[in-house]
C-alpha cells in the first residue's frame, strides 16, 4: 500500500500516532474553540466512531478511567464520522479488502482482539448507519447506548458482523435491552440530525481523527488528547484541569469487574485488575475451564464474557 493510500483512507489509522484521521483532516488549533461544562468537574467530549479501530484500542484505558474518576468526570459520546462512503477519494484505496489486513495489525499492535476478514467477507459502506444508530440509542438511555456501543464493536472486531446493517444493529440493540422499534423510528428521523450536530461540533472543534477527547473544565479551560495514549495522559488531563479529583478505590477481583464489564478482553483485565498481561489470559482461561466465564476466540485474540449473564 503506498504513502498516498495511506494519506487518503480514513480506515488505515496511524499506529504511531494512535489516531484514525478523517479523510478532511486539520491540523488547526482547537485552543480557541472553548466548550462549556457542567454538572461533574470535568467534562469529556469523546470524538468516535463505531468502526475505528484505535478507539477500541482505547477501551482497556477508558474503562479504567471510567473505574477511577468516573465520580469526577461526565464522559459525552460524539460520533466523527469516519466513513462516509467509498467515494470519499477517487484515486485512494481501490477497495475495502486493503484495510483486512491493516485491522489485523492494529490488533496485535493493540493486544485487542481485531478479525480483519470482516473487510473480505462482508464489507461496510459507511459508518454512518452505526453513528446513527448510536445516536438513537442515547435518545433512550445513555448508559445502554454505551452497551450499545460496546456490543457493536464486539460484533464487528470480533464476530466479523457488518454494522452498517440494519438487522445488524437490531440484534446488538436488543442484546443491551433498547427499545428496537423506537430505535428504528429515531434512526430514520431524529438521529439523523443529532449525528449532523456531533458532524457540525466536531468540525468546529478541529476534530482531524478518532480517539479525540477534550477534557473541560467549569470554566472552560480545555485540555485535549488526541490519538490512543497510555493511561496517564488521560489522568494527567482530567488532575491539570481539577487537581483536586480524587481516585476512587475499586475491587479489582475478577467477579466485580465483569458485573461492571460483562465482556472483557486479556488486555482489560489486565489494566483493570492489575494482573500482569502474561498472568491475566491465563486466570481467564482457568475460569472459563471451570465454566464460571465463556471464551469467544478469533485469530487475533480473544474476549471473555461472564457465563450466567444472561440466564
Amino acid at each position: 500500500m503506498n504513502n498516498e493510500t495511506l494519506k487518503n483512507n480514513p480506515l488505515i489509522c496511524d499506529i504511531e500516532t494512535g489516531m484514525c484521521e478523517t479523510t478532511d483532516s486539520t491540523s488547526e488549533s482547537t485552543s480557541e474553540n472553548k466548550v462549556s461544562s457542567d454538572k461533574k468537574s470535568v467534562r469529556i467530549i469523546y470524538y468516535t466512531d463505531p468502526i475505528c479501530s484505535s478507539c477500541w484500542g482505547i477501551e482497556p484505558q477508558l474503562r479504567k478511567l471510567k473505574l477511577e474518576y468516573g465520580d469526577a468526570v461526565e464522559i459525552d459520546y460524539r460520533m466523527g464520522g469516519l466513513l462516509p462512503d467509498w467515494n470519499y477519494n477517487s484515486g485512494g484505496i481501490s477497495s475495502p479488502s486493503d484495510v483486512a489486513s491493516h485491522w489485523d495489525e492494529v490488533s496485535i499492535h493493540y493486544d485487542m482482539p481485531i478479525d480483519g476478514d470482516l473487510w473480505l467477507e462482508d464489507p461496510m459502506d459507511s459508518s454512518y448507519p452505526s453513528s446513527i444508530a448510536f445516536k438513537a440509542a442515547q435518545l433512550q438511555d445513555n448508559q445502554k447506548a454505551i452497551s450499545f456501543m460496546r456490543e457493536m464493536r464486539e460484533m464487528m472486531f470480533l464476530k466479523k458482523k457488518n454494522m452498517a446493517k440494519w438487522e445488524n444493529l437490531a440484534i446488538a440493540a436488543k442484546k443491551v435491552g433498547l427499545n428496537v422499534e423506537q430505535l428504528k423510528t429515531d434512526f430514520e428521523g431524529k438521529a439523523k440530525s443529532l449525528f449532523q450536530e456531533d458532524l457540525k461540533l466536531g468540525q468546529e472543534l478541529g476534530v482531524r481523527g478518532f480517539p479525540t477527547m477534550f477534557f473541560v473544565d467549569d470554566a472552560g479551560n480545555q485540555e485535549t488528547v488526541y490519538g490512543t495514549r497510555p493511561y496517564a495522559f488521560y489522568e494527567m488531563a482530567i488532575l491539570k484541569l481539577n487537581p483536586n479529583a480524587t481516585k476512587s478505590e475499586y475491587s479489582k477481583n475478577w467477579e466485580t469487574l465483569f458485573s461492571i464489564y460483562p465482556t472483557l478482553t486479556a488486555k482489560e483485565f489486565s489494566k483493570l485488575s492489575g494482573t500482569p498481561r502474561s498472568e491475566s489470559e491465563k486466570q481467564l482461561n482457568e475460569l472459563a475451564e471451570n465454566g464460571k466465564l465463556e471464551k469467544h476466540t478469533t485469530k487475533n485474540g480473544s474476549i471473555w464474557t461472564i457465563e450466567n449473564l444472561n440466564s
